[in-house]
């Protein structure tokens, strides 16, 4: 099944990822995550998004680490970095916004890639999905399908307009792009630096 994190361990890594955006916005540094135990020494991939609570409480920020070549720590910061930064046509997070930013956390147990049967196996309340075409790479975590009622094809499609490149792209197994498939839990602070809560996934009907 992969890597399985506890309650605690979860409000953990999201601590990690919060001191992560903090010293990368405010130092321009890498976090260092010194001595981590267990779990955190695993090699598994991880999505971040950042949602700001003002306004239209827009998507300040997405990013993902899913080359098992890495720890869990590892990963961590370095997908809540390329969230920090610039991203989806928006500015990177600056330091007055550190306290208006929520984390949400995707620990990936697995990533599998996928061809032309990408619907039939994409499970929706299941799997997050990720298109790489060129140096272009656009995901969706799997809480986002269940939330906004997508099917499987909306969820592909999505993901390859979210990449830049055109929808349906998945479907042309002569094209350079790849689909992958993920599964994963689900970690999301309920208020910048508020209480964590692990989101339970539940297929659509």
């Amino acid at each position: 099944m992969g890597t399985v994190l506890s309650r605690d361990k979860g409000e953990r890594a999201v601590e990690l990822a919060r001191d992560s955006m903090r010293s990368y916005v405010v130092d321009g540094k890498r976090e260092r995550p010194g001595c981590m135990k267990d779990v955190f020494y695993e090699r598994t991939g991880v999505a971040a998004r950042l949602n700001s609570t003002r306004g239209r409480r827009r998507v300040r920020g997405s990013g993902v680490s899913y080359r098992r070549g890495k720890h869990l720590s590892e990963a961590i910061v370095d997908a809540v970095i390329e969230a920090s930064d610039s991203c989806e046509g928006t500015s990177e997070v600056s330091r007055c916004e550190l306290d208006s930013v929520t984390i949400t956390l995707c620990v990936l147990s697995s990533v599998e890639e996928v061809g032309e049967d990408a619907v039939e196996r994409c499970e929706i309340g299941k799997h997050g999905a990720i298109v790489e075409s060129g140096r272009d790479t656009g995901w969706m975590l799997p809480t986002v399908p269940v939330e906004r009622g997508w099917t499987a094809t909306e969820l592909l499609d999505r993901t390859c307009r979210k990449s830049g490149i055109d929808r349906g792209c998945w479907r042309d197994d002569g094209s350079d792009t790849k689909v992958y498939l993920f599964e994963g839990q689900v970690f999301r602070e309920k208020s910048p630096g508020g209480e964590v809560t692990e989101v339970e996934l539940i297929a659509s009907v």
